[in-house]
């Protein structure tokens, strides 16, 4: 696996706002499918959730956002991904202890930086400046 992308990036590929452009971009040049865990699927959910609550869109538009993530998974655009939880949360310390000071990262920023090290991703994408800076000081390369 070359790439893992926090939330926000998946939200930007379905939901159109200010990185549209970009995430769709780099999913052009993809070689690999994303990782897509269940901590993607949590977050990602309740981000499209909320946008209809913030009245971005209504419930007819969420569900079709939806349906187009599950066809996404389905075509191997998105790959469903396990993930050794125990092994993600003592990574996100381990990365918080030499972050968290320098850069205010939060922790659920923390744990997609600890799972995409334990995948052995290369890449990391995001669209959150703190949570990138967290990333590139894991050692994870952040192009966006």
């Amino acid at each position: 696996m070359k790439a893992y992308s926090d939330t926000s990036f998946l939200v930007s590929l379905y939901l159109d706002d200010d990185h549209t452009d970009v995430a769709n971009a780099w999913m052009k040049r993809r070689a690999d499918p994303l990782p897509f865990t269940p901590l993607h699927r949590l977050e990602f959910r309740n981000a499209i959730r909320t946008a209809v609550w913030r009245k971005q869109i209504d419930g007819a538009q969420r569900r079709e956002l939806f349906r187009l993530m599950e066809e996404d998974l389905k075509a191997g655009f998105l790959a469903h991904q396990a993930v050794g939880w125990t092994d993600s949360f003592r990574e996100a310390e381990r990365i918080g202890e030499s972050q968290a000071e320098q850069t205010g990262v939060r922790a659920a920023d923390l744990l997609h930086i600890g799972i995409a090290s334990v995948l052995g991703a290369k890449e990391f994408l995001t669209f959150d400046a703190t949570q990138r800076k967290a990333a590139i000081g894991a050692g994870l390369a952040c192009k966006l």
